[in-house]
């Protein structure tokens, strides 16, 4: 059914009296915004492409999952991270994505390697970070954000019950050609504890951790550890630091250690020494918070610190696997949250197959904060090459969208890490960071909000306000007004919520599958899995702290080898109807669960 945009013409006071009737939740006081937009896309062909330029800049499928060169299980292709050298085509604009996990490459390289990972290594935003997404964007907006909305309806392919589903799209008005990041107030946190002597893929704290070549086909002939590509890490951010930015870096094992003191970085890093970091070596227990804590010193009596000219942050490069000091997930939160405050942000890059991601997708929800994984020193410099002023340059802050309708209520969000704090009428984002867009597509430019129809008298008008603050302070937001018009499944405005429900889908199927493994990985006796609940992991072995990630070995039970099998089925159904070959790595993946 053709759907209508509701464009809004009245007075503030009457928008006031109309959100009051639709929604008695709404609150009263609420400030009626000046800029008043709704961009709801109409709807397009299910079988459009994604553009050439997307496939060009994400490159072809390799032999591996997630360009590790590490030698993968059989049949998996992936899609590597893409190579700085491709041209890749302006769209004019950037676009924006949330903050938290930047990638999915943890749970790759532990299907590939024979292990089962943790639920928390497949994040729904690391997951979109993957792909890129039509927002649905279709007017010209000069604002810092810019939300478009889209529509679906859909039956669950398992159930088969009937969901609603609302995008919205993450676009800017700020031109490529505008952006830069500001000077820079950097702290390096590097982990020199002993898991970090390690290999890619093995696990420190597991006696049976298989030592695989993690470099196969990178033309290294040595077999660095983690901690070498981790000092080769440093001195990649090093490389993309000018005569403008100060850093100071920081190590930690048992004791935090104070290398450089805060200073000039001169251009490119000029002024540290490469052979100073180069000579770090690996050894002893892991106090993180110790590290986290010299980092933040570092910007103690700093003038700079309240100067917006400047962006601070400090990365720390870890396995993440704490065994000394304060290693409690509300000493890490408080810690980071005190320093968001201050407008020190935290990213976290993640090295190894056994790197803690349920600790790290924990505090990076964090105001300012992301993280990355390492999969290869290669392909980790190209990345840090292609996206280091994303990585440092929130741009949007305390991003609210307030939800009214009639009969309806958001019942999940996928694609923020904040996406636990969101209610029936509300949805809260701490970050946005710039993002990537080519052929009018956004690399993980999307927020997916599955809603619940709570009245067979539903309305089809949705109200929607946004607000939010920018780098620099300041306060801004806008109104929309959409039909959700009744409708018969399968109804997608575009295949950008297309391929966003498809990948929710994936990566929740998947998660209950990792939970259901690791709470029943001691039984002898058939057990029905719960696809549809979400509660505890394994309790690790007592020999091994919080944090110290131990290995099990990948396991499929035969009910969850029957649904993978069917659930491909219709993954590579949307996966065509979508036209995004990339979507390829995880029908593989499922291909390879169901073996």
């Amino acid at each position: 059914m053709k759907r209508k945009i509701l464009m809004l013409v009245v007075t503030a006071l009457t928008l006031a009296a109309m959100l009051l009737s639709a929604c008695s939740a709404r609150p009263e006081s609420a400030t009626t915004m000046t800029s008043v937009t709704g961009t709801v896309k109409p709807t397009i062909s299910a079988t459009a492409t994604v553009p050439t330029a997307t496939t060009q800049y994400t490159a072809s499928p390799t032999s591996d999952i997630g360009n590790s060169p590490i030698m993968s299980a059989p049949g998996i292709t992936a899609t590597p991270y893409p190579g700085s050298s491709q041209t890749v085509p302006s769209t004019g604009t950037i676009g924006l994505a949330t903050g938290g996990a930047k990638d999915v490459s943890n749970f790759r390289q532990n299907i590939q390697n024979n292990y089962l990972p943790l639920p928390t290594d497949i994040s729904y935003e690391g997951l979109f970070y993957d792909y890129y997404f039509d927002t649905g964007k279709d007017e010209v907006s000069t604002k810092l954000f810019s939300p478009s909305y889209s529509y679906a309806v859909t039956r669950d392919p398992l159930s088969d019950q009937m969901e609603y589903y609302l995008s919205v799209g993450l676009n800017s008005g700020l031109k490529e050609s505008d952006f830069q990041r500001k000077k820079l107030n950097l702290v390096i946190v590097l982990d020199v504890s002993g898991s970090m002597g390690e290999y890619f893929n093995q696990y420190y704290y597991d006696a049976n951790g298989r030592q695989v070549d993690a470099y196969e086909g990178e033309s290294i002939t040595s077999r660095p550890r983690k901690i070498d590509s981790a000092k080769t890490a440093v001195l990649t951010i090093l490389n993309q630091l000018n005569r403008n930015d100060q850093v100071s870096i920081v190590t930690f094992n048992s004791q935090a250690t104070l290398m450089r003191p805060m200073g000039a970085a001169g251009e490119n890093g000029s002024n540290i020494s490469q052979n100073n970091v180069m000579n770090i070596y690996a050894g002893g227990s892991t106090n993180m918070a110790g590290g986290l804590e010299l980092a933040s010193r570092q910007f103690r009596g700093l003038s700079e610190l309240n100067n917006y000219e400047y962006e601070n942050r400090i990365i720390l490069i870890t396995d993440a696997q704490p065994n000394t000091g304060e290693i409690s997930q509300y000493d890490f939160t408080n810690l980071i949250d005190t320093n968001a405050a201050q407008r020190i942000y935290t990213t976290f890059i993640g090295v190894g197959v056994d790197f803690n991601s349920q600790l790290i997708e924990a505090i990076t929800k964090a105001k300012g904060a992301n993280y990355y994984t390492i999969r290869s020193p290669r392909e980790f410099n190209q990345r840090i090459q292609d996206e280091f002023e994303y990585m440092v340059t929130p741009l949007v802050f305390n991003l609210q969208l307030d939800f009214a309708a009639t009969g309806w209520r958001i019942e999940k969000v996928f694609g923020s890490p904040e996406a636990d704090a969101a209610t029936g009428q509300l949805m809260k984002i701490n970050t946005l960071f710039p993002s990537k867009s080519v052929g009018g597509q956004t690399r993980g430019g999307l927020v997916l909000m599955k809603l619940q129809r709570t009245s067979n008298d539903a309305g089809a008008v949705v109200y929607l306000r946004t607000t939010y603050e920018d780098r620099n302070g300041r306060h801004d937001g806008a109104e929309s007004v959409i039909r959700l018009d009744a409708t018969n499944p399968e109804f997608f405005d575009n295949t950008g919520i297309r391929k966003g429900i498809l990948l929710s889908r994936y990566a929740a199927l998947l998660k209950n599958w990792m939970i259901d493994e690791r709470n029943h990985v001691a039984w002898s006796r058939s057990w029905n899995p719960a696809i549809d609940e979400r509660s505890g992991i394994a309790v690790p072995p007592e020999n091994a702290g919080q944090w110290e990630r131990t290995s099990l070995n990948l396991t499929v039970s035969a009910p969850y080898k029957a649904i993978f099998k069917n659930f491909r089925q219709y993954f590579e159904r949307e996966m065509s109807a979508i036209g995004d070959t990339d979507l390829q790595q995880e029908a593989d993946v499922l291909r390879y669960l169901a073996r």
